[in-house]
Formats: structure tokens, sequence, C-alpha cells
């Protein structure tokens, strides 16, 4: 594989691999509290219900899907009208090469033409690749909600991180 990835727009037919991608996420244990297993029809339709102020992005390399990421809004309520949840997965074999900054990187350029002023992060404490990615995207931790919720039965804590387009 090249060590650059492409970004571009997540379509109908990259669901599968999003599909898999998310499921080595939650499958770590420290990536998010969906449980799985995803299949493509539902990472399909999932893509489709999605408005224009929530789009997906792939990272491909060669032609093939190694990661996503996604910005949405961060509330229904209108004074969050310009603040997104970002999140972004790496395949596993293809950690560690940029391609989730690069994900990071896209998301930051694309929000503004969204109407987004600020993007935010909920990521497990033990999950120091994606801190560290965020850190290094320019966001900054700004607290950890204790015990948000529970995944496999535990509760379990998430750091906060923003990064203000503006400022």
């Amino acid at each position: 594989m090249s060590s650059a990835a492409v970004i571009r727009p997540a379509a109908p037919q990259d669901a599968g691999a999003i599909a898999a991608i998310y499921d080595e996420g939650i499958a770590s244990g420290i990536a998010t509290f969906a449980a799985g297993p995803h299949t493509a029809e539902e990472r399909r339709l999932w893509l489709a219900a999605r408005g224009e102020r929530a789009p997906v992005v792939v990272a491909t390399r060669d032609e093939v899907v190694v990661g996503w990421g996604a910005l949405a809004p961060f509330s229904h309520r209108p004074w969050y009208d310009g603040v997104a949840e970002y999140t972004a997965y790496v395949a596993r074999n293809a950690q560690g090469a940029g391609v989730g900054r690069t994900l990071v990187d896209r998301l930051i350029v694309i929000a503004p033409g969204l109407g987004y002023w600020k993007l935010v992060g909920m990521i497990f404490p033990e999950n120091t690749a994606g801190l560290s990615l965020a850190r290094g995207a320019g966001f900054a931790v700004v607290g950890t909600h204790r015990a948000h919720a529970r995944r496999e039965g535990a509760w379990r804590d998430v750091t906060l991180v923003e990064r203000h387009l503006e400022l």
C-alpha cells in the first residue's frame, strides 16, 4: 500500500468496510460504547439516513478503505447549532501511519462550510492513541464525564476534547 491516504466522501459501496472497521474499534474495548456486529446493509442505511450536516468520509490507500470519519450535530438545541461531534476510526492494519490525522484534518476543513464553529469529541481515557490524535490536531482536553455510560455492564468515563474553529 502507498503511504498517503486519500480522503473522499463515503459512498454506499463503502458500507461493508465501514462496518468492519467500526467493529474492530468496538472489539478493542476502548473506542465506543456501541455494540456490534454491524453489517454492510445496516451501514448503508446509516449512510443514507445522515443529513447534509452529518457527512461521512473515508480514507483509502490504493483504493482500499482503511478508515472513516464523521461529523454529527452535537445537539438539537438551536444555540448549539454550530457544534458538531467528530469521530474517526482506522483499520487495525493501518493504525499508526497518519490515517487518523488525515481524517480528522479533513473533518476540520469541511466543518465551517457546514456551519460548524466548534468540534467536540468524547474519548475513553484508555484510548491513548485517540487522545494523542485529538491533541495533535489542535483539540484541548476540557474535562471528563465520570461514569458516563455502561459498556458491557461496567461504568466508563469519557474524556472531553474540543476545538473552536474560529478562535
